[in-house]
């Protein structure tokens, strides 16, 4: 009888041959880049992040330049990712703290990341695996949530909860891999209202046969 492990590892093979190069959907170029810009994408999109971070870092290219930037000039550059005010101060407050703090280094653990005004446990989930190869846990964001429900991988919608719940499903070195392909197949096959298992699409989804279709009707 196949486990609730069985079935995740099912799911995770067949996004891997779906997706074979996993990474954020954000661009970076450091750890420094992919924290600013998963600050940034909280209620907004990657696609706007994407259009925002080039500008901020040509203003400000090091952490130390926007540790000494003005507020009211990081809230012009970001304005359009919305929240632009907590973000800003946030971003400002962060580069001050890794600059005082942490000598000027990103740090590689979640108790110190957690320790950055505006990062919580996802986005240092994301920084630690995909900037810096360390899987400390798996981020937990709209998609994972929308989609580890659905696939009845979960019953909660807590983020932490939900964490708890996938971690033990997937390998350790599969961890930053499942938020990637959990993130491009949420946009790309299994959509909020019309999911690719609904007609007109019906049948077209790859875990069609592995998914009890959860919250559907």
């Amino acid at each position: 009888m196949p486990t609730e492990r069985d079935r995740g590892q099912a799911i995770f093979a067949r996004l891997a041959a779906l997706y074979p190069e996993p990474r954020p959907a954000l661009d970076f170029r450091d750890a420094w880049g992919l924290l600013v810009a998963t600050v940034l994408a909280a209620q907004c999109t990657d696609a706007r992040v994407n259009q925002v971070t080039p500008v901020l870092f040509a203003r400000w290219p090091e952490i130390n330049d926007l540790a000494a930037a003005e507020v009211g000039d990081i809230e012009e550059v970001v304005h359009s990712t919305g929240f632009f005010r907590n973000k800003a101060k946030n971003l400002k407050a962060a580069a001050t703290r890794v600059m005082e703090v942490y000598a000027g280094q990103v740090p590689q653990t979640m108790a110190e990341l957690v320790t950055l005004p505006g990062v919580a446990r996802k986005t240092a989930n994301i920084v630690l695996g995909s900037a810096f190869h360390i899987n400390e846990g798996i981020a937990v964001d709209t998609h994972v949530t929308r989609l580890a429900f659905r696939l009845g991988l979960t019953t909660s919608s807590d983020a932490v909860i939900i964490e708890r719940h996938l971690m033990p499903l997937f390998d350790r070195s599969q961890w930053a891999d499942i938020n990637h392909y959990l993130v491009y197949f949420g946009r790309e096959v299994c959509d909020a209202r019309k999911p690719k298992c609904a007609p007109p699409d019906g049948g077209k989804c790859p875990l069609f046969d592995l998914c009890p279709r959860k919250g559907l009707k």
